[in-house]
């Protein structure tokens, strides 16, 4: 089975420009991501999907495969389905599924992938999956740029927001406080079918892709995962990773090699 990762990645972020190049402990973020999702076995191959030379130039500088996309999408599945209709042109070769990672996510593990992509391949009927992970304080929960989830008890996604959900201010007891990570493995036909829904008042007020999904009558099915993760929205956030990338063993294995 042909499963490739694409990371969608850009310069222009309203929150942080040049986020992808921004040095994280001597490496720019992106090449973190990159070098960390090659090391999936889950993977036949890696691609970095952008509109910025300078992040092309970047990756094919460290041997990674980088895919020029146009600078009109707005989110990132649009720039992933341009990139993986032009690597299957230049390959010959159809994909299968599609994982996207995005780029700001710099400690993604093999792990994290393989737990993703796995439920797919034991289960023809997902054709969307996301990973989520528990939030270990309120300060998380509260913030914005963190997409939160509430699923079913058979793992599908009910609602996303970048509200805390569900409301504390109703429950004195423990509820759970579920977010989104950014790894979303696609199957190839719907990466496109979805490209091709129309997008929904949710959908923009939340500024949420997988709720078109929800909105159009369709299953997102959520994974909980153990593994640590921390996108990278701002300056702070950057700051932050770089401290818990000191006891990170990955990032040790090939910043040392």
């Amino acid at each position: 089975m042909n499963i490739i990762a694409i990371i969608p990645a850009r310069m222009g972020s309203s929150r942080f420009p040049g986020k992808p190049l921004a040095d994280l402990n001597g490496m720019p973020m992106v090449g973190h991501v990159l070098v960390r999702t090659k090391r999936s076995e889950t993977l036949s191959e890696t691609y970095v999907a952008t509109c910025d030379q300078e992040i092309f130039d970047y990756v094919e500088s460290v041997g990674g495969k980088a895919v020029m996309t146009a600078d009109t999408h707005e989110r990132c599945t649009d720039r992933a389905a341009e990139a993986m209709l032009k690597i299957e042109e230049a390959t010959g070769e159809k994909v299968d599924i599609v994982v996207i990672i995005q780029g700001d996510e710099p400690l993604v593990t093999p792990k994290m992938i393989d737990q993703a992509v796995t439920p797919m391949l034991e289960n023809p009927e997902h054709q969307v999956l996301n990973l989520m992970s528990v939030m270990g304080s309120q300060k998380e929960f509260e913030d914005p740029n963190e997409v939160k989830v509430v699923a079913a008890p058979n793992g599908d996604a009910l609602y996303f927001s970048r509200e805390p959900i569900p409301s504390r201010s109703k429950w004195d007891g423990e509820i759970p406080m579920m977010k989104q990570v950014c790894i979303m493995p696609f199957r190839r036909d719907y990466l496109l079918k979805f490209n091709e829904m129309p997008e929904m008042p949710l959908e923009r007020i939340e500024s949420v892709d997988m709720l078109r999904i929800l909105e159009h009558g369709g299953r997102v099915h959520m994974e909980l995962t153990e593994e640590v993760s921390f996108s990278v929205d701002t300056p702070a956030d950057l700051e932050h990773v770089k401290k818990v990338m000191q006891s990170d063993n990955l990032v040790k294995e090939y910043l040392d090699a």
